[in-house]
């Protein structure tokens, strides 16, 4: 009974860690956490069913157990127990010969005293043979005789035919990439870049953008470009062996936008802590005087 305590508490425990989180984050945060939390309490409750199951049967083997014993001592014969089912089936899929009759599958082979037994392959590796034999049978049939289902080069292009249909819809849902991104002005969308500006850039370009483990992105050097595409392409994907990482799997185009419009706003003004220049020198123009632009239209 200890051991069946022991189970039902370890099965609760994921559980109660699931409802732990579950308080942590509101429902109108994620609102499949009920779902997450019937299927959990579904899971839990099937093991439990399945745990007692077989304690009960366990249960009642010992009890037929014990009553055929008492019956066979009443009659004065030996009680031999019946195999389980398991053992049954270990010895139908292992065809396995007794110890005590190995004599009868011994061959006259004898190497320095050690005899070899006459055992044949066991009946589940016989079962396993004829299953790869069929299916090599069904994967010939379908794959090169019919071409009823795709090998493995038609799969990859079927993949790519579909990721690249998926990536012109992106295209068309965000019009927004490296080479159509223009700067903002608008106020809105220049305060939600700032937002996204503090709780992602901050921290390495500080607050004011006068730079900390960043570059300085208030004065006129740049490392990649200073122009609203150069800004834009460095927020998206990154720069490899720094510590920008890219930002495009978590940020939307017109997020990434609002944000490169808000750090060219950066430029001219006077932080409290000033990073060294970094990179070369950019002047705006032509078409890529974004940030005078911006600065023009803020003001």
């Amino acid at each position: 009974m200890r051991k069946l305590v022991s189970i039902v508490t370890v099965l609760l425990a994921p559980l109660s860690l699931v409802a732990q989180d579950a308080g942590a984050t509101s429902v109108a945060t994620d609102p499949m956490i009920p779902f997450y939390l019937a299927v959990a309490l579904l899971f839990v409750v099937a093991l439990l069913v399945i745990v007692v199951a077989v304690y009960m049967l366990q249960v009642l083997q010992i009890l037929t157990n014990e009553e055929a014993r008492k019956q066979a001592a009443a009659k004065g014969i030996p009680y031999v127990p019946e195999p389980s089912w398991w053992a049954k089936f270990m010895n139908t899929a292992t065809d396995a010969v007794p110890v005590e009759k190995e004599a009868t599958v011994m061959l006259d082979h004898n190497y320095d005293g050690i005899r070899e037994l006459d055992n044949h392959l066991p009946p589940w590796w016989k079962w396993l043979f004829y299953v790869t034999i069929a299916f090599a049978a069904v994967y010939l049939v379908f794959y090169h005789v019919v071409d009823s289902w795709p090998l493995q080069d038609q799969e990859y292009l079927t993949e790519v035919q579909v990721a690249q249909e998926n990536i012109k819809k992106f295209q068309a849902a965000n019009p927004v990439d490296e080479k159509t991104v223009t700067a903002v002005a608008d106020p809105a969308l220049l305060a939600e870049g700032k937002k996204i500006y503090l709780e992602n850039c901050a921290a390495c370009h500080l607050a004011d953008g006068g730079g900390d483990i960043g570059p300085n992105l208030t004065d006129k050097y740049w490392k990649h470009g200073g122009s609203i595409n150069n800004v834009f392409t460095v927020v998206k994907n990154g720069v490899t062996g720094t510590n920008m990482v890219a930002w495009g799997s978590v940020l939307s185009p017109q997020m990434m936008q609002n944000v490169s419009s808000y750090v060219l706003t950066l430029q001219g003004t006077t932080p409290a802590k000033a990073k060294a220049p970094e990179g070369n020198l950019y002047e705006p123009g032509g078409a890529s005087s974004d940030s005078v632009k911006v600065q023009a239209m803020i003001k």
